[in-house]
């Protein structure tokens, strides 16, 4: 039987379309909103960059074919809604995904949008384009998708080799916004092109990077800021004092410490500010191919020397959670309840009973107190990665094992992570919202960000297992089985996910942060300055 999402994509813009806040018609036009970024991209290309500062302020430049809605806390399939498709529909086999596409859409450049526009953009993803990405880290997400097709200029298809219910999440999130044919990928790093509510300006790298409204674009009254200003500020102290001055009209989503709220709310009370739970993990990154990391005792070690409430206690002060592969519930919709994490491998709470174990191991080596392990611990050279790090290498001490930081620039640190030029590292990633294509991309044998190069084929079959079943009942335990598969493996110790705290002056109205994927916000199309 077909299975139709015309109802379901009806009842979704029904809600989106309902007033936030009870501000119906309140809505003003004009006014630039200012915020800061922590550091500077490498690039613009949303297809080229694996961390958010380029995504986050390119966001608003693009279009997805479909996309979360953006008054919906949390992400799922259920919160999917139109952009350039008006409608979609699958297959009877659940093979063949079917977009209907918006007529009269423009590019930034005056030039017509079109199905061979969304063909070329996943030709150039899975490679197959004459041209190339100078990287492709999402590559790897497609992994079930055979071929895009056209038919004519207001239909395309995506042929995936085998059912995938939740393959439309990959098109939905902050990564899969539409490339133009006609623009050359190293153009798109240096002055990006799309058809979305905001046109690229200026980047000066390590100053700031600029968008302006698009004048031209498909939603006739959006977006109603002129533009959105990104300041370059590395110290999150100075840009939290530059906040409480005035001088930006809100804080980096998510990016809030607790100390930092906590001064925001006692220099401006009239501030909103609010938590929301994280879904990027801190993690143990072990190159597993290096000596002596190729051996799994040693592995193993380091594994069972981490505290994680430690870490949650110390780095979030609180607002964080200890959570396996899969962001916790209740904001993550696949993760293992706390009564069954805790019986993971290393998730032992008898932190000592774990570190007694973990020296055993190191002794069996060859290592003990009289001759340690040193190594070197590469980390971003920004706060949320460089704080636990450094908490990492007092906690890596404790089974013989001495590390020392090596700080590595953001456009540098993910192209050294990916040439597997590192032993251990302290990483960040993304855990959804839905477990696919996540679990493949991270984990899966020979994937484009399987940065550790961990492979196991029993795990590769559990992930195609979770990734063909529609059912949520059926599919979680599966999703757990490959957790504790993870964890006895070591692939990638996951040490916690830290709550992150927004603020924003109170004439910022529209913006509706994301539970478990905070930059999923930054489209920034309803957002509007009540001035």
């Amino acid at each position: 039987m077909k299975q139709n999402l015309r109802a379901a994509v009806a009842a979704s813009v029904l809600l989106a379309a309902i007033p936030v806040g009870g501000m119906a018609f309140a809505q003003k036009q004009g006014g630039i909103l200012k915020t800061y970024d922590p550091d500077s991209p490498g690039g613009l290309s949303i297809q080229e960059e694996a961390t958010v500062f380029a995504r986050g302020p390119m966001m608003g430049v693009f279009n997805n074919l479909i996309m979360y809605d953006q008054h919906v806390p949390q992400n799922s399939l259920a919160s999917i809604v139109p952009d350039l498709a008006t409608d979609w529909s699958w297959n009877e086999e659940g093979t063949e995904l079917i977009f209907k596409l918006r007529q009269g859409v423009k590019f930034h450049d005056g030039k017509p949008f079109t199905a061979k526009d969304v063909k070329c953009t996943w030709d150039l993803r899975m490679d197959l384009a004459p041209q190339k990405l100078r990287i492709n880290p999402g590559k790897s997400a497609y992994y079930n998708l055979a071929e895009v097709t056209t038919n004519g200029d207001w239909e395309v298809t995506f042929h995936l080799k085998r059912p995938q219910p939740a393959f439309p999440m990959s098109l939905a999130g902050d990564a899969a916004g539409i490339y133009p044919c006609h623009v050359s990928p190293a153009d798109m790093r240096r002055h990006p092109i799309g058809t979305g509510p905001f046109k690229f300006v200026e980047y000066k790298p390590n100053e700031d990077i600029k968008v302006t409204r698009n004048p031209d674009y498909w939603k006739p009254d959006r977006p109603y800021l002129d533009g959105i200003e990104h300041t370059v500020m590395p110290d999150p102290a100075t840009a939290v004092l530059a906040f409480i001055a005035g001088k930006f009209d809100m804080t980096r989503p998510g990016q809030l410490t607790v100390p930092l709220m906590n001064e925001i709310e006692g220099r401006v009370p009239q501030a909103i500010c609010e938590w929301t739970p994280g879904n990027v993990n801190r993690h143990l990154l072990v190159n597993r191919d290096k000596p002596p990391f190729d051996n799994p005792d040693l592995r193993r070690a380091m594994a069972l020397s981490i505290d994680r409430q430690a870490f949650v206690d110390i780095i979030g002060q609180g607002q964080g959670h200890i959570g396996g592969v899969l962001q916790p519930p209740p904001a993550g919709l696949w993760g293992m309840p706390p009564d069954m994490l805790k019986e993971l491998p290393g998730y032992n709470p008898d932190v000592q009973k774990n570190r007694a174990e973990a020296r055993q191991l190191m002794e069996g080596l060859g290592y003990g107190p009289d001759h340690r392990l040193s190594i070197e611990v590469t980390s971003q050279d920004w706060s949320i990665y460089r704080d636990p790090a450094v908490l990492l290498t007092d906690q890596l001490k404790q089974v013989y094992i001495d590390g020392e930081l090596e700080l590595v620039d953001t456009p540098q640190y993910y192209p050294k992570i990916l040439r597997k030029d590192y032993a251990v590292a302290l990483n960040l990633q993304t855990s959804g919202p839905d477990p696919d294509p996540i679990l493949h991309l991270f984990y899966g044998c020979g994937a484009s960000v399987n940065w550790s190069g961990y492979c196991n084929p029993e795990v590769d079959e559990l992930i195609e297992r979770q990734s063909r079943e529609g059912d949520p009942e059926r599919r979680k335990p599966v999703l757990w089985e490959i957790e504790r598969k993870l964890a006895a493996d070591d692939a990638r110790p996951i040490i916690f996910y830290r709550n992150g705290g927004t603020c924003r002056q109170p004439y910022v109205k529209g913006l509706t942060l994301m539970a478990n994927s905070p930059f999923n916000a930054w489209r920034m199309e309803d957002v509007w300055l009540d001035k």
